[in-house]
C-alpha cells in the first residue's frame, strides 16, 4: 500500500524549478545558492547518449552525500521507451529524491507501469513505499487529452508538468513569444491538476536573453493557476519569483480572511464573515495559499496590513 503522506518540503509553495544537467557537478554543488524553490536534476534531454551512465552515477552520488538543504529535489529520468529507463529508476529511487519526473507521459498506463517498478525498488531497498513521488510530464497531444486520468492514476503522482517544446513539435506548430498555441494545453493541465488536488508546473522559457518575455509569460501562468514554472538558467529565477509575488493589497485582504477563518474555527462556527460579506470555503482556501506564497517574500518596506 502506498504511503501518500507528503513531506514538509513538498507541502511548501514551489514557484520555481531550476533544470540542472546531471553531468554538471559545479551547478549541482551550487544549487542551494541559486535561490530556486526546487531543482530538477536532468538525466534526459540535457545529457548526450554517451554520457547517460556517467550522469546517472553523478546524480546518485550527489543524492547520497550532498546536503541540498531545503531545496525540493526532483530527478528527470529517461523515458520508458529507452534502454536507460529502468537503470535510472534502479539507481535513483533508493537515494530517495523528493520526486522522479516521468517524461513523455501520454496515458495512465505510463504512470501505473512506472509506479509499479518504483514500488518494487522501494521494497527491495527497504524504504517506505510511496516516499518517492512522481511528476507526470505531458509532452504530447494525447498526454494533454488524458491529463486528468494521468493525474489520478496513482497517489504517487504529486504534480503535472507541461513540456512545451515537445508538445508544440507534436502539434506541428512553432512556439511563439505570446504562447497562444499553448493556451488550451495550459488550461487543461491546470484544471486536471486542480481537480486531482496536485501541483501544476509550466514549461520553460527558452530565451535566457529575454527576461521581459519571461516575466510576461510567468504572469500569465500565475493568472491561469499554475503552482510554479520551470527555469533553464539561474538568472530566470528572480523573474519568475517576481511574477508570483502577491500584491500587497490582495495579501492584506487574504490575511483578514485567514484570520477570520481561524476565529470561526475556534468558535465552532461554520460561516466566515469578512467586512460584512460571507466567505465560502474555496475563497478561504485560496486566501490561505496566497498567504503561504507571500511568506516567501519580504514585505517590510511596504506593510500589507
Amino acid at each position: 500500500m502506498i504511503n501518500n503522506s507528503k513531506n514538509k518540503k513538498n507541502n511548501r509553495p514551489c514557484r520555481s524549478m531550476l533544470y540542472i544537467p546531471g553531468d554538471s557537478p559545479g551547478m549541482i554543488q551550487n544549487a542551494p545558492v541559486f535561490g530556486a524553490d526546487s531543482i530538477l536534476l536532468d538525466l534526459e534531454d540535457a545529457i548526450a547518449a554517451s554520457e547517460k551512465d556517467a550522469a546517472r552515477k553523478m546524480v546518485r552520488s550527489f543524492l547520497r552525500s550532498f546536503d541540498f538543504g531545503d531545496l525540493i529535489v526532483t530527478v528527470r529520468i529517461n523515458g520508458a521507451d529507452t534502454e536507460y529507463f529502468k537503470k535510472d529508476l534502479m539507481d535513483i529511487v533508493p537515494c530517495r529524491p523528493d520526486a522522479v519526473r516521468l517524461p513523455k507521459c501520454s496515458s495512465p498506463e505510463d504512470v501505473i507501469s512506472a509506479d509499479s517498478l518504483i514500488s518494487e525498488i522501494e521494497l527491495e531497498s527497504g524504504i517506505p513505499v510511496g516516499c518517492v513521488q512522481l511528476h507526470a510530464m505531458l509532452e504530447t497531444a494525447l498526454g494533454i487529452e488524458n491529463a486528468y486520468q494521468i493525474a489520478i492514476a496513482s497517489p504517487r503522482v504529486s504534480a503535472l508538468t507541461l513540456g512545451g517544446q515537445d508538445l508544440t513539435a507534436d502539434m506541428g506548430v512553432q512556439k511563439t513569444r505570446d504562447g497562444w498555441e499553448l493556451f488550451y494545453a495550459r488550461s487543461r493541465v491546470v484544471l486536471a491538476a486542480r481537480a486531482a488536488k496536485i501541483s501544476a508546473f509550466d514549461t520553460v522559457w527558452a530565451d535566457i536573453n529575454d527576461p521581459d518575455g519571461l516575466f510576461k509569460e510567468s504572469k500569465q501562468i500565475v493568472e491561469l493557476g499554475f503552482t510554479g514554472k520551470a527555469a533553464i538558467h539561474p538568472s530566470q529565477i528572480e523573474v519568475i519569483h517576481r511574477a508570483y509575488r502577491p500584491d500587497p493589497k490582495e495579501l492584506a485582504k487574504s490575511q483578514r480572511i485567514v484570520e477570520a477563518a481561524k476565529e470561526a474555527a475556534r468558535e465552532g462556527k461554520g460561516v466566515i464573515s469578512v467586512g460584512g460579506r460571507m466567505v465560502d470555503a474555496p475563497v478561504a482556501a485560496r486566501a490561505e495559499n496566497l498567504v503561504a506564497v507571500a511568506s516567501l517574500y519580504d514585505y517590510e518596506e511596504e506593510s500589507p496590513v
